[in-house]
């Protein structure tokens, strides 16, 4: 069931991906809000934001807003050799306009290719530096001919607006679960879409939940400005509420599974991401936080300091398609995303299920006559009694779930159920987690 379940759900993501495709998003513009306009309609929740051009946030403001409509390159003899409309990586990310005849020579100064990769188009932008720019395969470039080519770029630049999107799920905590992915790249399946089709998934399923123990505070926000924007709005209530997050990037393909940790390393998050992983998949690469790349540099910055960590498939900067044409409709599949939301699903479920249980019940207590423990002794226990004598052993207030399940070794969402029962039998109660009487005595 959980298999079919699973497969259904990577294909609608997967076809999702594929409706965001071919939008040319970046840090501001139509493209973004078109983004966020159709995960707007797979998730009803989701509020979006517009942020004038020049505001300011910490050391950083607003950028000017960028939109292209199109953009070209024809070569001496009048043929159109590059194309924005083919591909919307051609255009360096917020390009001047420009419509001039230039020669070889300058317009070489303007070039960029991979020469490693002689067939990938690059991604390549200039957000806080007016300039402008072609992104081609290197094999193309080759071809090219001295001459004097027409080089038109149709794009504005100027004030306007960053959008954002935001979906607060209460609970029945004002403490907080913080997810955040981007939606500023263009044309790129893993590296940029993988993330909010996963996010949205993840919304759907909380939102159906009859009962949350916790807040979640999701966000769909242009990388870096996005992510330093919503702190320095929200850094007080941030970091006195949020007890976890996860922040979604590359978690399409299906080569390998990887975590990124918090700058402090230990925190609640932490100790959930590499439980997830090391039950979840046969093995995963721990990165270092020196390995970091995405918005966890804003949540994780001193002074900001939350609970932010990263489960991704293969990593940004790691595969040979990040950042350039190849990172298309065939690197993510069905398969990368539902795997990818499953972990995340899990990671959730340890969150919202972990508590701290004291034992009612001096020595073992009589397991029979509650239908806990086999009729007849002597023989091997199977492993559900086993687990329940593991849990009742470990009930002392000082360990969590999440800690007992460690030293059982299996995966805590197993244990949920004989929880239950031992809840429902008053033999044990729940207390506060070790992350919560953190807070407590914050908010002191």
């Amino acid at each position: 069931m959980h298999n079919t379940i699973d497969t259904q759900i990577g294909q609608h993501m997967h076809d999702l991906v594929c409706k965001l495709f071919p939008i040319c998003r970046s840090l501001t513009g139509d493209g973004v809000r078109q983004t966020l306009t159709i995960l707007q309609k797979e998730i009803p929740e989701l509020t979006i934001h517009e942020v004038a051009s020049g505001t300011p946030c910490f050391d950083w403001s607003i950028p000017d807003e960028w939109n292209i409509t199109d953009g070209y390159i024809l070569d001496p003899n009048g043929v159109k050799i590059v194309d924005f409309r083919q591909s919307n990586l051609h255009v360096m990310g917020y390009s001047t306009p420009i419509n001039k005849k230039i020669s070889l020579e300058e317009l070489e100064k303007h070039l960029h290719s991979i020469q490693e990769l002689p067939e990938a188009i690059p991604y390549l932008t200039s957000y806080y530096k007016r300039d402008w720019g072609f992104c081609i395969s290197h094999s193309q470039r080759q071809t090219l001919q001295p001459g004097e080519y027409q080089v038109v770029i149709d794009a504005r630049l100027g004030p306007g607006h960053m959008s954002y999107g935001e979906v607060v799920l209460p609970g029945i905590s004002n403490q907080e679960v913080l997810i955040s992915t981007y939606v500023c790249h263009p044309s790129m399946a893993n590296n940029e879409l993988s993330g909010p089709v996963v996010t949205s998934q993840l919304v759907r399923w909380l939102s159906s939940l009859a009962n949350r123990e916790y807040t979640y505070r999701v966000l769909f926000i242009p990388e870096t400005i996005g992510s330093i924007y919503y702190i320095s709005q929200h850094l007080d209530h941030l970091r006195k509420n949020v007890i976890a997050g996860f922040n979604v990037t590359c978690v399409g393909d299906d080569r390998v599974y990887s975590y990124l940790p918090s700058r402090n390393g230990k925190t609640f998050a932490d100790r959930i991401a590499q439980h997830v992983l090391k039950h979840h998949c046969e093995e995963f690469i721990h990165y270092s936080f020196l390995d970091r790349g995405s918005d966890e540099r804003q949540y994780c910055s001193p002074g900001v300091d939350l609970p932010m960590v990263s489960i991704m498939r293969s990593k940004y900067h790691t595969y040979p398609e990040y950042h350039n044409s190849m990172d298309d409709l065939n690197l993510v599949t069905p398969e990368g995303l539902s795997g990818s939301y499953m972990a995340l699903v899990r990671a959730i479920l340890c969150v919202e299920h972990n508590a701290t249980y004291t034992s009612t019940v001096l020595c073992e207590p009589m397991l029979g006559r509650r239908n806990l423990y086999p009729s007849q002794g002597g023989r091997v226990l199977p492993e559900k009694f086993r687990y329940i004598k593991h849990i009742l052993a470990y009930s002392d207030g000082q360990h969590d779930l999440l800690s007992i399940a460690e030293i059982i070794g299996i995966p805590m969402w197993e244990l949920l159920d004989i929880v239950e029962q031992l809840t429902s039998q008053n033999l044990i109660s729940p207390g506060e987690t070790e992350h919560q009487t953190a807070h407590n005595q914050t908010a002191v």
